[in-house]
């Protein structure tokens, strides 16, 4: 058998800590990745919160983005509301219930996608959405957003993903890696990973998300 060298694979359970914007189409993509590379590879995602509305609040963007910012506090809202009264685990459910929503069935009116996402998961509906309409768990997703921007900067975007240590925007695909395949990019990311002094690759996208 030909060993392989260069690619660095975990051998042991490791933590791999993603940031998410549940209305993000690349950040869904990549988050349904790493749910398939936990059946290939001996490791666990976290989850935690960024909010795209925070990252944008005091840029200048046109009306059509200024908008959907503005409807995108509710998810956001919601994932915070979900994490204070259930705890971390239930924030990854609650992503994939109202991610499906959102992406897979096109669901752009982000209340029903997120009441649906609550029904589904048997939690607060009623008493989440009321919440989530205010400001007042703000601070906790800021401080979660917080958290992974400061580990890339604050000139990128959704998804954050983290592993040994080290922290990269994306990576940003239009498809979704099963099997395998799912390992294998993640073993290139972990090498990559391995050099401080790594930071970018990038080309222009040339094709658009699909989600099946």
């Amino acid at each position: 058998m030909t060993e392989t060298v260069g690619i660095a694979t975990p051998t042991e359970n490791e933590v791999v800590d993603f940031w998410f914007d549940s209305i993000c189409p690349f950040a869904w993509i990549t988050s349904r990745w790493m749910l398939e590379v936990e059946k290939v590879r001996p490791i666990t995602v976290n989850w935690h919160i960024m909010s795209l509305s925070v990252l944008n609040e005091d840029s200048d963007i046109e009306e059509g983005y200024r908008s959907l910012m503005e409807r995108a506090w509710l998810p956001a809202r919601a994932a915070t509301q979900v994490w204070e009264r259930h705890g971390n685990g239930a924030v990854g459910r609650y992503y994939t219930a109202v991610g499906t929503r959102i992406h897979n069935e096109g669901q752009r009116d982000f209340e029903a996608a997120v009441r649906g996402a609550l029904d589904e998961l048997g939690l607060e509906t009623e008493e989440i959405l009321e919440a989530a309409g205010t400001d007042v768990l703000d601070s906790k997703l800021r401080a979660s957003h917080a958290e992974g921007i400061e580990k890339v900067g604050d000139d990128v975007g959704t998804p954050v993903v983290s592993f040994n240590g080290t922290a990269f925007f994306g990576p940003v695909m239009t498809r979704i890696p099963r099997g395998e395949e799912a390992g294998r990019i993640f073993d290139a990311a972990v090498t990559l990973a391995g050099f401080p002094y790594f930071y970018e690759i990038k080309r222009s996208r040339t094709t658009d998300p699909q989600f099946d």
